[in-house]
């Protein structure tokens, strides 16, 4: 039975151990911290009256694409819907403006068409509507190309040349919502799609956009519990097929010999393994783990990071589940982003109201509310002067008493830097999800899931094909897999060698739950 280490135990990481353990393969995750997760992360909270610790999500805050998440729990003779409890959010993000304007969006497109017309008035409607027909139409085609089959090549480039004119990649984001909408405050909402991945929708490619079809079309949901829910169900079902998870393993680097990958050291002691599966930082791979020039790198520039808080808020504020406040001049935050590499000096903020998006449980008069502001990466050298995240702190609380958001009895309970993100994942700088895709076909540069220079060792993270998400992630991982099982076959306990590991159903369909 061959052996296969897992290097995190992150979304990728457990996703590549449930397939590999489907498939017969003996396989061990070795995990640094004292949690699996990842990014995907919790921290707790002293409690009130009570005493008792609050859990609150450090990281995403909605679930998408749930058939992703459903075919791996599917891999191990599960389903998403037996291990989670979802929810349907309506309304499910609200948007508010300086000049008082609001608009809310739904889980349903019907109703979040309907909102844009009572909101923004009947052109923004049929705009609306239209772009979303738009972004589907770029879904469909860059979904099985870029997304959910192996990673793209120079050597491939003949299969996805048809592609292309229909994925939109030679114009820009900005350029193509300035081309098909008129209304401003519907061009906000649709250019923060950039910041889903981290990048400048100034010069990312329009293909970008098709993150608008899958966030407004197929719709985002909650999970009962936090996003937290599904990392425990992901490492439970793991441990159901004999995946072993090794928290507070740190790996000091992938042990190398005769020209492949043997297995990795833990501690000052190798772990011998048939193959390795690197789930973090592909700058960290080549920076630490296995230092050489064959190694990939991160591919790019690092994508955005982030500010964080979680705001102890007094219950029966007018909160939806998702809140974004926008700035009076929204572009003005990607000029200090990319071309002046600084902290926002009027930032958007988004808001998760985890009681209302998850049902979690908060304190006796409180609930955890998660804080995001946009922030670029890290240095190369150095670190930013620790000052101007007091002056974000403050900014971020200004903005939300303006909104009624922050009253007197509120308290920011915990707060997190980009430094304190590059901290936790090494070769990251902090970087929310791996390089921002600012090229025109950036998709190309990604590190593909098989490091052909190494043999032996794959990859299956955000900073990998096809990319930074939670369900990305996920794919990552399966991708990784897949590959792994290609080159050395299935395991004794697994089916034949032939049969590949699943795919998922395609990505453009509704989620409906059913087979």
């Amino acid at each position: 039975m061959s052996h296969v280490a897992v290097v995190g135990a992150g979304l990728g990481g457990l996703s590549a151990a449930i397939h590999l353990a489907a498939a017969g393969h003996r396989v061990t995750v070795l995990e640094g911290a004292d949690q699996v997760g990842g990014k995907a992360g919790t921290v707790e909270l002293p409690g009130g009256r009570s005493s008792v610790a609050v859990e609150a999500d450090t990281g995403p805050s909605l679930l998408t694409l749930p058939h992703v998440f459903d075919d791996v729990f599917r891999a191990a003779g599960s389903s998403l819907e037996d291990e989670v409890d979802l929810i349907r959010l309506s309304p499910a993000f609200r948007y508010l403006w300086p000049d008082g304007t609001a608009l809310n969006l739904h889980h349903d497109p019907r109703d979040s068409t309907d909102a844009v017309r009572d909101a923004l008035g009947a052109d923004a409607a049929e705009d609306f509507a239209r772009f979303l027909e738009y972004a589907a139409g770029i879904w469909e085609v860059a979904a099985p190309h870029f997304v959910e089959g192996p990673a793209p090549s120079v050597g491939r480039l003949a299969r996805h040349l048809r592609a292309l004119p229909r994925i939109d990649p030679l114009r820009s984001m900005q350029g193509a919502i300035d081309r098909r909408v008129r209304s401003p405050h519907l061009r906000d909402v649709l250019m923060r799609y950039a910041t889903y991945n981290g990048s400048d929708p100034r010069r990312a490619p329009a293909t970008l956009l098709c993150i608008a079809h899958v966030d407004l079309t197929l719709g985002g949901l909650g999970v009962r519990g936090g996003v937290a829910a599904v990392v425990r169900a992901l490492a439970r079902v793991a441990r159901r097929l004999g995946v072993e998870i090794r928290c507070g393993s740190w790996v000091e680097r992938v042990h190398a010999a005769a020209g492949r990958v043997q297995g990795v050291v833990v501690d000052g002691r190798v772990v011998r393994a048939d193959a390795v599966v690197i789930n973090a930082d592909v700058a960290h791979l080549k920076d630490t783990l296995l230092p050489d020039r064959r190694t990939p790198g991160r591919g790019g520039a690092p994508s955005t990071s982030a500010w964080n808080g979680i705001l102890r808020a007094r219950r029966g504020a007018p909160r939806a589940p998702h809140t974004v406040l926008f700035p009076e001049r929204y572009e003005d935050e990607f000029a200090d982003l990319f071309d002046h590499d600084r902290p926002p000096r009027a930032p958007t903020v988004y808001l998760c109201a985890q009681s209302r998006a998850h049902a979690r449980d908060g304190w006796e008069d409180h609930e955890a509310v998660f804080l995001m502001v946009n922030a670029p990466a890290e240095p190369e050298v150095g670190r930013r002067d620790p000052a101007v995240w007091r002056t974000v702190r403050e900014t971020v609380e200004a903005r939300l008493r303006a909104h009624g958001l922050w009253v007197d009895d509120d308290a920011l309970v915990w707060s997190r830097t980009p430094a304190d993100l590059a901290a936790r994942f090494p070769g990251s700088r902090g970087a929310l999800y791996g390089a921002a895709s600012t090229a025109r076909l950036a998709a190309f540069k990604r590190p593909p899931n098989r490091v052909h220079a190494w043999p032996g060792l794959y990859l299956a993270s955000g900073t990998a094909h096809p990319g930074g998400g939670m369900p990305l992630c996920v794919l990552s991982g399966r991708a990784a897999a897949r590959a792994l099982v290609s080159d050395l076959g299935r395991g004794e306990r697994g089916r034949s060698s032939r049969s590949p590991i699943s795919s998922p159903r395609p990505a453009y369909q509704r989620w409906s739950g059913q087979r």
